[in-house]
């Protein structure tokens, strides 16, 4: 359990700019990639890509958590290496595993060559480097400077919290066979967590922390243009007030600004210039993933919903 855990030793700021003289140039070059991040966010990014530390990325489901870790990636020109945390996800499933069947072919081969009469030295060849399957954190740490993503770490248990803990504490990996792994520059670390439940204190302590929301309207509009050029700014602002007003309601699954884009894009589909009551109705499948949720809209007033 975590509690059980030492607390990681504090590491020295390391004053290495990653290209970008500060939040606003950060910002700017993700703007580019068609992510449009506010103030904070920007900032907190930039800070965790200076000072070599975690981003725990907390909010609802289709923020753009997921996005930012894609964004980062492109706008620093590093591989991303994914982990979906999940129940009962183990350490050797995020880690590495070893080839158990290259490992029998080899064995059977050698054999059959009479290669060696050695058996020590038949059984440590079956543990080369060329048979271990790397996984995601294994991965970021030797293709490095990468960036990681842990996503959804509210889904995998304590105990696998306690080992992820250690290892974002000097990011080096033992490999019982072949020895110790150390990342060469600690990767962009990106934790994601849709506080289906909360995440233990020592791992959040370990990060920089940053609560991401709803975009405001006009952010959001913006997001729709760009990412969708296709669809008309008077259906841009329509699905933009009419997503914000679906927020509002008691709803099982809110829309995130992924749904507004699934609204948006099967609204221009369909031939849609604004927001007609009608298709929007129709296509309530494409913002709402819960049939209480539609049934709920639908007994609502539509004009009060989608302006008619």
């Amino acid at each position: 359990m975590l509690g059980g855990v030492s607390e990681p030793s504090v590491q020295p700021i390391v004053a290495d700019l990653p290209g970008f003289a500060g939040p606003d140039e950060l910002a700017a070059a993700l703007e580019a990639t068609g992510y449009l991040p506010d103030e904070g966010l920007a900032t907190a990014a930039y800070l965790a890509l200076v000072m070599h530390r975690p981003l725990f990325l907390e909010g609802e489901a289709g923020v753009g958590k997921t996005a930012l870790a894609h964004a980062l990636a492109e706008v620093t020109n590093r591989p991303i290496y994914r982990l979906q945390c999940y129940e009962g996800l183990e350490a050797s499933q995020a880690l590495y595993d070893w080839d158990f069947g290259r490992q029998l072919l080899h064995l059977r081969a050698a054999e059959a060559a009479h290669a060696t009469e050695d058996t020590e030295e038949l059984e440590a060849s079956l543990y080369d480097r060329r048979f271990l399957l790397a996984r995601p954190l294994l991965q970021a740490l030797e293709d490095s400077p990468s960036v990681l993503l842990v996503d959804e770490v509210d889904r995998a248990d304590d105990e696998f919290e306690a080992f992820l803990l250690e290892v974002l504490s000097d990011f080096t990996i033992s490999i019982p066979e072949l020895g110790t792994v150390r990342a060469t520059t600690p990767p962009l670390v990106i934790l994601t967590s849709n506080r289906t439940r909360e995440v233990h204190d020592a791992l959040k302590r370990r990060c920089l922390y940053h609560w991401l929301q709803h975009p405001d309207f006009d952010r959001e509009v913006a997001i729709l243009r760009r990412r969708l050029p296709q669809v008309t700014e008077q259906l841009a602002r329509e699905v933009a007030r009419a997503t914000a007003k679906l927020r509002t309601l008691d709803l099982l699954k809110p829309p995130g600004i992924a749904e507004s884009m699934d609204w948006a894009t099967a609204l221009h589909t369909l031939g849609a210039r604004d927001l007609d009551p009608d298709i929007a109705a129709r296509t309530l499948g494409a913002v709402l993933k819960y049939r209480e949720d539609t049934d709920r809209v639908h007994a609502l007033a539509r004009g009060a919903l989608f302006g008619e």
